[in-house]
């Protein structure tokens, strides 16, 4: 089977001109994609899915505060990554046969937190919200997790899969030999 995935990345100055981000879409048929760490600045992220598992991290300073995902799936499994404070909101999303939202610690409708609005349509299919270190060992459980801690170790940085909100540790300074 053929699994497509189209992206399209957005810069600060098209934020600026047109006032929303561009629209990332995330198309799955039979496969898994995942999208961690800093993967997008889009405000609007479009998700079609038909017999596969796609898993969204937002928890990236970098994603707006104010996400909406629009949801087309099939068979599937949406997995969200977010913060402890973030409210997520799916009473547009039409369920046209069973399925479910599965948010475990649902965070309550509070102003001034991030929030992820779910809408469009779920057939036979299933989502989930993990928050906080649920949504980081569900990172750390990844190759792309892998990968980033080699990428780390070999250019002396630290690994943003797992937390992505992490700020860069200062670098130490260099210790001076008193002669």
């Amino acid at each position: 089977m053929h699994t497509a995935t189209h992206t399209t990345r957005t810069t600060s100055e098209e934020i600026e001109t047109t006032g929303r981000a561009a629209t990332e879409r995330v198309h799955v048929d039979h496969a898994v994609t995942k999208r961690f760490g800093h993967w997008t600045r889009a405000d609007l992220v479009e998700v079609r899915a038909r017999s596969g598992c796609v898993v969204l991290d937002l928890r990236s300073p970098e994603i707006p505060d104010d996400v909406e995902i629009r949801l087309d799936l099939r068979h599937a499994l949406l997995k969200v990554l977010v913060a402890d404070d973030t409210a997520v909101d799916h009473w547009d999303l039409r369920w046209t046969a069973k399925g479910r939202v599965k948010d475990g610690q649902g965070a309550g409708e509070e102003p001034g937190k991030r929030r992820v609005r779910l809408v469009g349509t779920a057939t036979d299919s299933e989502i989930r919200v993990h928050r906080g270190g649920i949504a980081i060992l569900s990172a750390m459980f990844s190759r792309e997790y892998l990968r980033d801690l080699r990428r780390a170790h070999a250019e002396g940085g630290h690994p943003t899969v797992d937390d992505p909100a992490r700020d860069a540790a200062p670098e130490p300074a260099p210790a001076s030999s008193a002669r």
